[in-house]
């Protein structure tokens, strides 16, 4: 079992210890700056934050402007509520390249309690899409953490997706993170595994289970949905023969859709993808059961894999 960890507390805490330092730094929100953790920034640099009420268009382009002046703004809300602001993203962010990082905060289904409204099942579909677009999925608090001077010092538009629920802690403080790299987080050769966010733990314990019937499954983590690790996608495609993705997300346009795209290309192999089916969610009290009702059980994933398997 996995140790719990409140991701988007540490990005919070994280992103105001680094704004200390980075002057440039600027916060905004849109009227969620105690739900998506914004205040620590805000107690920290009162300065260079910007609550813009319930705006979130007027969120992105005031984030633009700033950007424009020479700042590093993150602009945060709840990630469906992003999608109110999907045209300034569109063409003030991404079409004019405009150095500004969007966090996706409340991401996927971990905002389960509130229904399908406040689910984020088609965020990196829309933002993967978008030239000049870099997109995110960390899939644990340290990952998060060490993201953000990453992100504020790459150029260009950023999307990072965060998480309302405690998240799994996977990795340690050697763990090393790259924008556009993944890692292998445990080796087999008879089927690659490639997930993030919630779903790399998920991926582990299915590995567990693949294991004890004597299949050795690999296990990858894929962090950046775009741009994507190719060479380590080529590799684990030539090495294993089958691979399955693993995301919370819809199973159309994420990281499935992306590694499908990319390897059929290229090294054409079965892929199978675990993730929401093209379909709405429901409210629940909480995250896991609705990752199981929504296919993306642990046994979903093991059971994904000996089916990509059986297509070699």
């Amino acid at each position: 079992m996995f140790k719990l960890d409140n991701t988007r507390q540490i990005f919070g805490q994280a992103l105001a210890e680094y704004g200390a330092e980075n002057k440039k730094v600027v916060v905004l929100t849109a009227d969620v700056s105690s739900s998506v953790m914004t205040t620590f920034f805000a107690q920290k640099n009162p300065e260079r934050f910007f609550n813009v009420g319930i705006a979130e268009a007027g969120m992105i382009d005031t984030a633009v402007g700033l950007a424009l002046s020479g700042m590093v703004p993150f602009a945060s809300t709840f990630a469906a509520l992003l999608l109110r602001a999907a045209e300034q993203v569109r063409t003030c962010v991404a079409y004019a390249n405009t150095n500004v990082k969007i966090v996706g905060s409340f991401a996927g289904l971990s905002d389960a309690k509130d229904g399908a409204t406040h689910h984020s099942i088609m965020d990196l579909a829309v933002f993967r899409a978008m030239p000049h677009m870099t997109v995110i999925v960390p899939s644990d608090s340290i990952e998060a953490r060490k993201m953000i001077p990453l992100i504020a010092e790459h150029e260009g538009p950023v999307y990072i997706r965060i998480s309302r629920a405690e998240m799994p802690i996977i990795f340690d403080e050697s763990h090393k993170v790259a924008i556009g790299r993944g890692i292998t987080v445990r080796d087999g050769s008879d089927v690659t595994i490639i997930a993030n966010g919630h779903l790399l733990s998920r991926a582990l314990e299915a590995a567990d289970q693949l294991g004890s019937k004597g299949i050795k499954a690999r296990v990858v983590n894929m962090p950046t949905v775009k741009p994507l690790d190719m060479p380590l996608l080529r590799k684990c495609a030539r090495e294993t023969g089958a691979v399955v993705t693993a995301e919370e997300h819809s199973i159309i346009g994420g990281l499935g859709s992306a590694v499908a795209e990319s390897i059929s290309g290229e090294i054409p192999v079965p892929v199978k993808r675990v993730g929401v089916a093209d379909k709405f969610t429901e409210s629940s009290k909480d995250l896991d059961p609705l990752l199981d009702k929504y296919g993306m059980a642990v046994a979903d994933i093991a059971r994904a894999a000996q089916e990509a398997m059986k297509l070699k």
